[in-house]
């Protein structure tokens, strides 16, 4: 089987010298997560087109609407807001930028724009080609925009300091900062906890430093990755 099948690593060093491991998601489980999505979104317009046929032109209308929002805003909008889709959520995967901070608007557009050129020539043909043979198992949607798919990994091991509590960031964060905190969450589990008291006073004017430093950055890396 070739490498690029299974799941991989990216690791990405941010400016401030941590290393961010992102486990990318082969093609078997963003394909059923597609699945998913695309039963949801065909069931959804199959149950609301049944009354609007008794709607003459307008119900036909509101057909046509619907069907642009289930096929293109669906993935955008979800993507945008929280990273993943009803589908990626259940395979416990989401989109993040190429150095781990949560993607934008312009990016869930793109990525999700392409499509219709990662499915060429037929059955994401051209799609899964890129992605076998990239190493991070990025289509072509993904290279352009910038993104990747990783499984949804920041679950701290048993008996670390895991909190499910939300803080949003107390000041702007660039992408790279961004990145650092999310950075900070996925590894420090499997620190002490003197040296993930250290890391966290070295940005203590974002996070106050110590162990109360500790627990808002985690916090703070909920916040960024949408787990609100």
């Amino acid at each position: 089987m070739s490498a690029t099948m299974l799941d991989t690593y990216r690791e990405v060093i941010t400016p401030e010298g941590v290393p961010l491991h992102l486990p990318a998601a082969g093609p078997v489980p963003r394909a059923l997560a597609w699945l998913i999505d695309f039963v949801i979104r065909v069931g959804s317009l199959m149950l609301l087109g049944i009354p609007l046929t008794f709607l003459g032109g307008f119900g036909q209308g509101l057909y046509l609407a619907l069907m642009f929002l289930l096929m293109w805003a669906y993935t955008i909008v979800q993507e945008a807001l929280w990273g993943r889709t009803v589908g990626k959520r259940a395979l416990g995967l989401r989109v993040v930028a190429h150095d781990g901070a949560p993607i934008g608007w312009m990016a869930a557009i793109t990525r999700n724009l392409l499509r219709t050129v990662d499915m060429l020539p037929f059955a994401y043909a051209l799609g899964l080609l890129s992605s076998l043979f990239d190493a991070h198992g990025r289509r072509l949607g993904d290279l352009v925009a910038g993104t990747v798919v990783i499984h949804d990994s920041l679950q701290p091991p048993p008996g670390s300091l895991a909190i499910d509590t939300v803080m949003a960031p107390p000041q702007p964060l660039q992408p790279a900062e961004q990145a650092a905190v999310v950075a900070f969450a996925e590894r420090a589990p499997r620190l002490s906890s003197p040296r993930q008291q250290e890391l966290a006073t070295i940005v203590a004017p974002l996070s106050g430093g110590g162990q109360v430093g500790v627990l808002r950055l985690y916090a703070m890396a909920n916040w960024l990755l949408g787990r609100r």
